[in-house]
This record gives structure tokens, sequence and C-alpha cells, in this order.
């Protein structure tokens, strides 16, 4: 399955400046795994030593969460866009 990966600004010095990658995978685990793959050092910024999605990253297939659908273990199908979103955070007081 051909999976379209969105990468933002602060992951693209990683992918040699490019702001989209496809990758080959069934889901969202085997993407990163696949990211990964292409470029040492992708999946630390993504996932903990324990296999989770650092609290600082959101990740969506089809603008859906995972958190809210099966987290890492989400089905990707030919055509999907997962996007890499980092989370915000600071502003007024």
């Amino acid at each position: 399955m051909s999976v379209l990966v969105r990468i933002p600004t602060p992951l693209r010095r990683i992918t040699n400046g490019q702001g989209e990658v496809q990758v080959q995978a069934t889901t969202v685990k085997e993407a990163i795994d696949r990211l990964e793959e292409l470029y040492s050092g992708f999946r630390e910024r993504l996932v903990d030593e324990h296999g989770e999605v650092r609290k600082f990253v959101n990740l969506y297939v089809n603008d859906e969460d995972i958190r809210f659908l099966k987290g890492l273990d989400t089905e990707l199908k030919d055509g999907d866009v997962l996007s890499i979103v980092p989370a915000i955070a600071g502003g007024y007081r």
C-alpha cells in the first residue's frame, strides 16, 4: 500500500528537505519503520523508548487522530495520507 507521509518542517532536515514522502505500509507503525529505513533517526523523534507515540507528536491518517483510532496499529490503505504534526506549546500569559 502506497501511503503519502507529510513531513513537518522541523523533521525535513532528516528527509533531505522533502515535505512529503511515499512509503509502502499497511499500518502506521509500519510506515514509521519504513521512514526509519529510509532516514535513520526518524523513529526516535516520533516514538519513545516504550514504543508509544511521543506526547508532543500528533499523527493523523486522513485527518483522523490515531489516538482515537487504533494508535500505531491503525490500518493504512493505498492512497492514505499520514500527517505528522508536532504539538505547539506556549503562548501569552
